[in-house]
């Protein structure tokens, strides 16, 4: 067994993506803004009885609003992280970033970086630094000095003074000062006896094609193709409960049956906020399997969305994929 070392942050990279936490007002509302290395300086040094670390700073291109994140900036973001660590002198990396998808980039930056030595840790804010009951500053200043007290290697989600794991939390809320919860999801999984050197952080990934569809009453093959038949390499199948779908509809299982023989992989996870799949309880669930859909067990969408991506971005080999899917590589299962 591994024992984790906690090695205090000496010099922190400060990597601004954009974000709430930045925005500044302009003709159409809130945009992300440039100019926020300053603004984070000047307070800072207007808090003398904060201990703070030594740190340098990176504005991403484009500064976004988070609602335009996407897989390719993942590729770009990763990069840059790398980049602190093995480049530019930093032992660990705070990460600013926009709330509304924060969730999905910290749980594909845990898949994207196995093996990274340093902890990498991200935050934002609610609402605007400098606003009234602005939380900016109190995420950025605690951010700091948790990696300043020492953090293990690897990713964590920074909030409100709580630690999460970003493959076991999710966004639940679109206001107040803590909107992320971890979810109480399946745990129990097997873990992968091995990670190939593929996905270590410092081997090359390309961007994947990932999909999402969410069962709803009533779906159907028509639906179902249109994502299938999209270019996607995998497909994340939102099911009810336990791991169910229309499993008494022939042309819905025969599309399904197809995508596995096409080499599309889909995995189950479950609509619940807590729980997981368990796709051999229910025969609507057992029916999924037969096509081979694989099960996702207590996953959340952020965490396997992040973890398809780098396993296909990867360039494994189909059956290597399928088998990971289904073990744990970063807590997703655990």
């Amino acid at each position: 067994m591994t024992v984790a070392t906690f090695n205090a942050a000496k010099r922190v990279m400060v990597l601004y993506t954009g974000g709430t936490i930045g925005m500044q007002a302009s003709a159409n509302g809130l945009a992300p803004a440039s100019g926020f290395e300053a603004r984070m300086g000047e307070y800072l040094a207007s808090q003398p009885d904060l201990n703070v670390v030594q740190w340098c700073f990176r504005e991403m291109s484009p500064l976004i609003d988070s609602a335009n994140m996407t897989p390719a900036y993942w590729l770009r973001l990763s990069a840059a992280i790398i980049d602190a660590i093995d480049q530019q002198d930093c032992d660990s990396v705070l990460v600013l970033h926009g709330t509304d998808t924060l969730a999905y980039s910290a749980a594909a930056m845990c898949f994207q970086l196995i093996g990274l030595p340093a902890p990498v840790l991200f935050t934002g804010s609610m609402l605007p630094a400098g606003v009234p009951h602005s939380d900016a500053w109190e995420n950025v200043s605690g951010a700091l000095t948790a990696l300043a007290q020492g953090q293990p290697n690897g990713v964590q989600l920074y909030f409100h003074g709580t630690l999460m794991a970003p493959t076991r939390c999710a966004k639940v809320r679109s206001f107040g000062r803590n909107p992320f919860v971890s979810l109480q999801r399946n745990g129990g999984g097997t873990a992968a006896d091995y990670v190939p050197s593929e996905l270590l952080y410092n081997r090359p990934k390309h961007l994947a094609n990932v999909g999402v569809l969410p069962l709803v009453p009533g779906i159907g093959a028509a639906q179902l193709d249109a994502q299938l038949n999209s270019g996607i390499e995998a497909l994340v199948l939102e099911c009810f409960g336990s791991g169910t779908g229309p499993s008494d509809d022939p042309a819905f299982l025969a599309s399904l049956q197809r995508a596995q023989e096409n080499g599309i992989v889909i995995v189950a996870i479950t609509q619940c906020h807590e729980g997981g799949v368990e796709l051999d309880v229910y025969e609507a669930g057992s029916r999924l399997r037969d096509v081979g859909v694989l099960s996702g067990g207590g996953m959340t969408r952020e965490a396997v969305f992040g973890k398809l991506h780098a396993l296909l971005g990867a360039d494994l080999p189909l059956a290597e994929v399928r088998r990971l899917v289904e073990l744990d590589v970063c807590a997703e299962l655990l």
